[in-house]
């Protein structure tokens, strides 16, 4: 392999760890404020409890993230920042909602503190992955998509195609 692939591959690859790292340390934190909120106001009902521990715990990881885990990523408008971040958390809340309402009734799980933390931990859990890779895809954009003003490409992510590979990416660079 050419050594300047081989150079791009440990340098993406030592982004992606950074990345990871921050993100979880961040996470931990919003992790701890979410779960603490959530037991705090778990008797007015786990859907007013979720909506207030999410919505703490989103503003608290919108700092860290933008300050730490994504702090080298090209900077966009902060309300296009903001406003994606907070869309991406809104639809992960849902989604937990959603999952915490079934358990609490249908299920009849509400008064069980026990299986509503748990049930509260999968829709974390889930909500971490999905925020990870929607952060990475549309709110800390990579610096060189930014700077083409074209849509963000991860370069550490296999889905994504090679700028290289398309014949007319030239083409677009030398227009913008």
């Amino acid at each position: 392999m050419p050594s300047s692939l081989i150079d791009h591959i440990r340098g993406s690859w030592r982004i992606l760890v950074k990345e990871i790292a921050a993100f979880g340390v961040v996470g931990a934190v919003g992790f701890i404020v979410d779960l603490v909120l959530f037991n705090l106001f778990f008797d007015h009902g786990q859907i007013v409890a979720k909506s207030i521990s999410t919505t703490v715990a989103t503003g608290v990881t919108y700092v860290g993230n933008r300050n730490l885990s994504f702090s080298h990523r090209a900077r966009s408008k902060l309300a296009r920042e903001a406003g994606y971040f907070f869309l991406i958390n809104l639809i992960a809340l849902l989604v937990a909602l959603v999952i915490i309402g079934i358990f609490s009734y249908p299920l009849h799980f509400k008064h069980d503190v026990l299986v509503m933390n748990v049930v509260n931990l999968f829709t974390i859990g889930l909500g971490t992955i999905f925020r990870f890779w929607a952060y990475k895809r549309f709110v800390f954009r990579h610096p060189d998509r930014v700077a083409a003003g074209l849509p963000d490409l991860d370069p550490t992510d296999p889905d994504d195609p090679d700028e290289d590979s398309d014949p007319d990416s030239e083409t677009v660079l030398r227009a913008s």
